[in-house]
């Protein structure tokens, strides 16, 4: 079945896109929570419509997105946490923290936009990578420093 999704949705895509994907998660899942709409022909015609009208605004959020994306670009954050003797985290560190200490340098991300590229959570001291999506496709990738509190 071919929707058109009116939000961004992890592993399928991002708003006004066109994919396809199985009945039942369509019609039980993505319709019902309000994350897409049947692409009917006339919907498609006005979704087309629509983004010929919102290319102009697009290119000019692109624009500021890639300068957002060059202005972040291999910047560190350290974040203090407390730790055990052994240097393991109590708790873990999260995106929220991470954009707490992004907004702290002036970067307003929302949490949402960040991930931690590890394969399992931040539970130890060290560096590790995360990924800031800026727009659609443009990444900025920025070193997370995990350090323990005094």
């Amino acid at each position: 079945m071919e929707i058109i999704l009116k939000q961004d949705v992890p592993n399928l895509g991002d708003k006004d896109d066109m994919v396809t994907v199985r009945n039942g998660y369509a019609t039980n899942y993505l319709i019902p929570q309000g994350f897409a709409i049947m692409a009917t022909p006339s919907v498609k015609k006005m979704h087309a419509e629509n983004l010929k009208q919102r290319a102009h605004k697009d290119a000019k959020l692109r624009e500021e997105a890639t300068a957002l994306a060059d202005k972040l670009e291999g910047i560190q954050v350290t974040l203090a946490t407390k730790v055990s003797a052994t240097g393991k985290i109590f708790g873990s560190v999260n995106n929220i923290q991470i954009a707490e200490a992004l907004a702290a340098k002036g970067f307003e991300i929302d949490r949402r936009n960040i991930s931690i590229t590890e394969k399992d959570t931040v539970k130890e001291i060290g560096i590790y990578d995360a990924t800031v999506k800026c727009h659609r496709d443009i990444k900025a990738n920025i070193k997370i420093e995990v350090v323990g509190e005094d």
